[in-house]
């Protein structure tokens, strides 16, 4: 596993990491920065942990992947 293999510009993963984290940093500043109903927080605090397994995920995939080393 190589910490240089992230970043793979041409990969679809590598893009799909990249939205995946914009996306929680999003959902993170609209909670702290909104007074939201319960459910919604709750909603949306499901979704941000759910891209942050999502983003974790993929970034192991990406660094264990073997074609970016040919």
């Amino acid at each position: 596993m190589k910490l240089s293999r992230l970043i793979q510009p041409r990969n679809p993963q590598f893009w799909l990491l990249i939205a995946l984290n914009a996306l929680s940093s999003a959902i993170s500043w609209i909670l702290r920065t909104h007074d939201l109903p319960a459910v919604v927080t709750w909603v949306l605090t499901g979704f941000a942990l759910s891209n942050v397994v999502l983003g974790l995920l993929i970034a192991f995939r990406l660094m264990n992947d073997d074609a970016a080393s040919g």
